[in-house]
This record gives structure tokens, C-alpha cells and sequence, in this order.
């Protein structure tokens, strides 16, 4: 395991405060040897032949904080989206799923749309999850479950943050494919499927930028701390 990623994620975790540990996420061609497969059992698919062995992919985030583990594409089938977004899938391989149609009648989305959404482009053969701190190879993506206020701490740390919204898991397709950090307010397919928190929200950062990242947080910190210092103060005035 490189001691790097425990020393990170002990950093990033204690410069941000956060309540959850930085899960690791690993796109490879096979999965990693050494590292167990998800083996939760799959369902009896659905008549256009979906299953998988969690509701969506974003729900392998939750298990990641417990556990190292890898996932093929059978396990992410269940979400066509996905799917897409993590590279498994092309749309027109995708576009005629129930979950697909669902989403377009009630007009979550529109067909417009769907091909701008951000992918991983090449077809990973496994993407493998687990907590940051004894990710035994080397990420392509470290994700964050934040709340508003260690959102406003990345935000000043990172000039220009990317703010997204549905899907939420595409913010993973922009931190390994455009090399840019991403945050994301969330979205309803997700929430519902993660039980993610009214006041979580995530943010996907490219793995070989997280030391710039806290390197940004710790300078800031003395400033933010200073100001904070000097509210407190000035509200004295007022009791």
C-alpha cells in the first residue's frame, strides 16, 4: 500500500474536517489482482435485462468508505446512466432501457442533453473502490462527500470550482477525463438510491492533483481563520 495515499487521505480528511474518510476510485483494463470482487448476489433482471448488484454505481461510494473491492460491468448494470458515464455502455446501447425512458417522460432529462453528459471514453474491464488510505494502487479519482461549509473552504482553495448538477456521477467521468476537479450539488436518482444527507454534497478530484488541493486548503486555513476570528469579535458589539 504507498504509505502516500494513507498520508493524503489523513491530511485531506483532517484539513477539510470531513465526517467521511476520501474514497479511491481505479478505472484498469482487469481487475487489480489481490483485490476482492463486490459479491453481493444479482437480482432477477428486469424485462429489458437490467441488473446489478447494487441499485447504481454511486451506491459502491457507500461501501467504499468500509472496504476495498472490485467492480465489473454486470455490477454497474442496473443504471443505464451509469453505465454511460462510467464507460461501460454507448448510448444507443443503453437508450432503450426502462430506466432511460423513466427519466425522459418525466422529463428529468431530454435526449438533447444526454450525449453532452461527460463519459469516461475508453471501456474500463474493472473500476475498482475502497477508502483512499489503503488504496493498494494508485487512483485515477478521489471522491469527497462534503457539506456546504467544506464546500465554501474548496471553493476558495480552488478558483474557478466546477459546480455540477444530474448526474450526479458524472463529476468521476470529469475529475478522470478532462483532469478537472469537480463538485456536485447532487441529484434526485442518486440521493434516493445513496440515501445521501440533504446537506452532503460530493466533489471528484483528479488523484494526482489532491496534494495541490490540500496544499490550497492549509494556506487558506490561516486566513480563514483570522477573519473568523475578527467576526466573532466584532459581533461582541451586539450582545
Amino acid at each position: 500500500m504507498p504509505t502516500t495515499w494513507n498520508d493524503l487521505s489523513s491530511r485531506l480528511s483532517a484539513a477539510l474536517n470531513l465526517a467521511t474518510a476520501p474514497i479511491a476510485i481505479t478505472f484498469s483494463a482487469a481487475p487489480p489482482a489481490g483485490v476482492a470482487p463486490f459479491d453481493r448476489p444479482l437480482p432477477a433482471p428486469l424485462d429489458d435485462g437490467r441488473t446489478g448488484r447494487v441499485p447504481a454505481g454511486c451506491v459502491f461510494w457507500n461501501h467504499a468508505t468500509e472496504s476495498t473491492f472490485s467492480t465489473v460491468k454486470a455490477d454497474h448494470g442496473n443504471c443505464s446512466v451509469g453505465s454511460l458515464t462510467h464507460g461501460f455502455v454507448t448510448l444507443d446501447e443503453v437508450a432503450g432501457n426502462g430506466d432511460v425512458a423513466a427519466l425522459l417522460e418525466t422529463g428529468w432529462v431530454t435526449m438533447d442533453v444526454v450525449p453532452q453528459i461527460p463519459v469516461v471514453t475508453e471501456a474500463p474491464g474493472a473500476v475498482t473502490y475502497g477508502p483512499l488510505a489503503e488504496s493498494p494502487i494508485d487512483p485515477d479519482v478521489v471522491l469527497l462527500r462534503v457539506n456546504g461549509k467544506q464546500l465554501m473552504v474548496l471553493s476558495d482553495a480552488i478558483p474557478g470550482l466546477r459546480i455540477e448538477g444530474k448526474p450526479q456521477c458524472h463529476i468521476v467521468a470529469i475529475a478522470k477525463e478532462q483532469g478537472e476537479i469537480a463538485a456536485s450539488v447532487g441529484c434526485a436518482l442518486s440521493r434516493v438510491r445513496t440515501a445521501m444527507p440533504a446537506t452532503e454534497m460530493t466533489i471528484a478530484i483528479p488523484a494526482p492533483k489532491v496534494g495541490d488541493v490540500i496544499d490550497a486548503i492549509e494556506r487558506n486555513a490561516v486566513a480563514d481563520a483570522a477573519v473568523a476570528r475578527y467576526a466573532s469579535e466584532d459581533m461582541q458589539r451586539f450582545a
